[in-house]
C-alpha cells in the first residue's frame, strides 16, 4: 500500500442493489492498520458483529475464516489497491435494522474482541455511524 493510500479515506464500493452511494469507508487508521494484518494474515474481510460479548464491533477476519450466505449481505468492498480488497459482511437481519446508516470503520485504542485479527494490536475496530444521505 502506498504512502498516499495511508493517509486517505478508502470508500466501498457499491453493492447493494438499488443503491447510489456506498455505505462503507475505512479511515486512513483503519486502512493503515489493514495494511499490516493483511502482511500478517493474507486476505482479510470484516463481519459486522450484531451484538452480545462483542457489542456491535466490526470483526476482521482472515477472508473465509467467518462463512457467510444467504443471511448476510455485502455492504462493500474497500479497495486498498488494484491487488487487494476487503469485502465488508453484515447480517441480512441487522441490515434491516441499520439501512439507513453509513458506516466508517476507525480504530481506537483499547483490546476488543479476542477473535478479531487486531485484537493483539492494543487497538480494536469501531464504527462510526450517520444517517445515510436521502
Amino acid at each position: 500500500m502506498s504512502l498516499e493510500s495511508l493517509t486517505r479515506t478508502i470508500v466501498g464500493s457499491i453493492t447493494v442493489a438499488g443503491d447510489a452511494s456506498p455505505r462503507v469507508e475505512l479511515t486512513p487508521k483503519a486502512a493503515e492498520l489493514i495494511d499490516r494484518l493483511w502482511s500478517a494474515h493474507g486476505p482479510l474481510m470484516f463481519h459486522q458483529s450484531g451484538g452480545c460479548c462483542d457489542g456491535s464491533a466490526p470483526m476482521c477476519y482472515p477472508a473465509g475464516d467467518f462463512v457467510t450466505g444467504e443471511a448476510d449481505m455485502l455492504l462493500g468492498d474497500l479497495v486498498l489497491d488494484e491487488d487487494r480488497s476487503v469485502p465488508f459482511w453484515m447480517s441480512a437481519e441487522q441490515f434491516a435494522l441499520w439501512r439507513h446508516t453509513y458506516l466508517s470503520v476507525d480504530v481506537v485504542p483499547g483490546r476488543g474482541s479476542g477473535f478479531s485479527l487486531e485484537a493483539p494490536e492494543g487497538v480494536r475496530f469501531l464504527i462510526r455511524s450517520r444517517l445515510m444521505e436521502a
